[in-house]
């Protein structure tokens, strides 16, 4: 088979979510099936790393793809053109997005309809974009992937036209997310939070993620408990960050909060690994992979109620109403000084992780390009 893949989301030193995904699924889909040819279709100059192995022909389809008319421009007049060069028997989009001008078999893999519960996350023309075109990628897709039953319910109630064709993988987890051994800890706390316990969240900063209730519940947090805590936000600015960093300039705790920007893989791990526990307050999520990173790694977690994360992490994390910076404040206090619970939910995330693999995923994802081919 010749296989074409929307790769646009491989940016060197730059992968986050849907980068990571389609990262970690096609590294291996591509080196578990060298007698089949995969054409990489990337919008920008691609960097060597992503070229998993001879079986792999990059393509660079420019201009770039970061706005919504050239996302149209892009996917259905570039990538057509694309696939019947190379005579491509599938494409396979991992960002939601798929062609809508092209007869070739498409598999599309759509995260979660953040777009739908929590517009004020992205701009308007964005906004317009997907509530336009995704009904109409759904119908055009072959097979439809998703990350969670969560997100599986949540489309099917939307455009229930789509129900048959989805399928659920859930995301995995990369293997760098590991626990670290008590003297292992130490030097990560001295690195970044003058050797104090500290809360972290990590992912980018945008409206969605509910960083000002964070900043909140931790403020109602430290006035309650006067301790030394400190809280390490790991992770981009990403779009409409503007009131955070307002707030956070005359923040009163200022000083126990710290920015780290984007981190690479191995030292957001020990980052990770080093935390008192993990807050990710996100309003909507389709999966929420920093909860099972943090589990992985031996991180108790804190988290959102009502989304995907409660069926990612079931009973080894505690939860709060996103909405309510009080009920999370009252969360960052059960974990703070009840140590038994603390070390419950580490051991049950840790099983609960083991549901979260990313060769069972790739494995998956193999069989149902076969069938979408078929």
């Amino acid at each position: 088979m010749r296989i074409a893949v929307n790769t646009r989301f491989l940016l060197k030193d730059y992968l986050e979510g849907y980068g990571y995904f389609i990262y970690e699924l096609f590294r291996r889909i591509t080196e578990n099936h060298p007698e089949h040819t995969f054409i990489f279709i990337f919008d920008r100059p691609w960097d060597q790393q992503f070229i998993f192995g001879k079986n792999v022909i990059p393509i660079q389809a420019g201009p770039p793809a970061r706005h919504p008319l050239l996302w149209k421009y892009w996917y259905d007049y570039k990538v057509p053109a694309l696939l019947r060069k190379h005579k491509a028997d599938l494409f396979i989009s991992c960002d939601g997005f798929c062609s809508l001008r092209t007869r070739v078999p498409q598999c599309l893999v759509l995260h979660d309809l953040a777009f739908l519960h929590y517009p004020a996350g992205i701009s308007k023309t964005q906004l317009a974009f997907y509530k336009k075109y995704t009904p109409a990628f759904l119908k055009k897709a072959n097979t439809v992937i998703t990350v969670s039953a969560f997100s599986k319910n949540d489309i099917a109630i939307h455009y229930p036209f789509a129900t048959d064709k989805l399928q659920v993988i859930y995301n995995g987890i990369r293997p760098v997310f590991q626990p670290l051994d008590f003297a292992a800890r130490q030097p990560v706390k001295d690195q970044y939070t003058e050797g104090k316990e500290y809360f972290i969240y990590t992912g980018s900063v945008h409206p969605r993620k509910n960083l000002l209730g964070l900043l909140r519940a931790f403020s109602l947090f430290k006035k309650r408990q006067q301790s030394s805590m400190k809280l390490v936000i790991a992770g981009r600015l990403a779009w409409k960050y503007d009131s955070f960093v307002s707030s956070l300039k005359t923040y009163k705790y200022r000083q126990d909060v710290v920015m780290t920007g984007y981190l690479p893989d191995t030292e957001l791990a020990r980052l990770m690994a080093a935390a008192y526990a993990l807050v990710y307050p996100s309003f909507f999520e389709g999966f929420g992979v920093p909860v099972a990173e943090a589990m992985q790694a031996g991180v108790p977690v804190i988290t959102s109620a009502g989304t995907a994360m409660e069926e990612v992490a079931g009973e080894a994390a505690l939860y709060a109403d996103p909405a309510d910076h009080k009920a999370l404040a009252d969360q960052l206090m059960r974990m703070y000084k009840d140590e038994s619970l603390r070390a419950g939910l580490i051991e049950k995330g840790k099983i609960k992780a083991k549901q979260y693999n990313w060769d069972t995923a790739a494995g998956r994802t193999w069989e149902l390009i076969q069938d979408c081919v078929a």
